[in-house]
């Protein structure tokens, strides 16, 4: 009887301490339908949570780390690489429920139970799911050569609508022309890693051009480890102090060094 106590409490602390943990790396955007819900999880993968629906962006890092977060609802993925397209946590998480946006390339490479509940979505091709409007982006390395990393056409970037909140998200790109171009973006996250997308200043460069009202580093972890997001930060501050700059740990591993 003292075992079961006992193991009852333990696993009711760790539930109230990852909720608790949650609590302090997610943010709150207001939107005329409610309140959107951002986590950050681990490099570029996140989360949403807006009008009773749960978003995944490129699940990866395993089942563990989407602990005490609701089972999504639609899950978008980027591109084909393994930090991207990550099939064993696709396969560990509850996925029973989700449409699943993506790229030809993405689906592809997706086993059967998966592609059946794909909706393929090309560069520039617009849809709404789930009362989201969703428009994929390009998302390419510069210069565009066939052996790049990234060629333009097979990964998307997306711009997604929350009501009246419009939300960007870079995927694996360097500081191209079509995000040069973008407006009126309330959030944007934005990769930065060598040798794979751009560097600190790219970013800034893009930032301070498009200007969104905030902007979270992500996905910046390189080769040579991890980018300096706080002299990105005090880049595009002293080109523009109104662009709220948000940092926020996607390396949780790294405490544990």
């Amino acid at each position: 009887m003292k075992l079961k106590l006992t193991l009852l409490l333990t696993g009711m602390l760790l539930y109230v301490a990852a909720h608790a943990q949650q609590a302090e790396t997610t943010d709150q955007i207001e939107t005329e339908k409610g309140p959107l819900t951002i986590q950050p999880i681990l490099h570029g993968t996140l989360a949403f949570t807006w009008d009773g629906k749960t978003i995944y962006v490129d699940p990866y890092g395993g089942a563990e780390v989407f602990q005490g977060i609701a089972a999504p609802d639609l899950i978008l993925i980027t591109d084909i690489h393994g930090d991207h397209l990550d099939l064993k946590t696709l396969e560990a998480i509850n996925t029973d429920k989700a449409t699943f946006v993506v790229p030809q390339a993405v689906a592809d490479k997706l086993p059967e139970n998966f592609k059946k509940r794909s909706v393929v979505l090309g560069n520039n091709e617009h849809i709404q799911q789930l009362g989201i409007a969703i428009a994929a982006l390009p998302m390419y390395n510069l210069p565009e050569t066939e052996d790049s990393r990234h060629t333009k056409g097979r990964g998307n970037g997306y711009v997604l609508e929350f009501a009246d909140k419009t939300v960007y998200l870079s995927g694996d790109t360097e500081d191209i022309p079509e995000m040069r171009a973008l407006r009126n973006i309330d959030v944007a996250f934005v990769c930065m890693n060598l040798p794979y997308t751009m560097d600190i200043d790219q970013a800034a460069s893009a930032v301070l051009e498009f200007k969104p009202a905030i902007v979270y580093p992500y996905h910046y972890r390189g080769q040579d480890g991890l980018s300096d997001v706080e002299a990105f930060k005090r880049k595009v501050n002293e080109g523009n102090r109104d662009i709220d700059v948000r940092l926020r740990n996607w390396y949780p591993e790294t405490d544990k060094k």
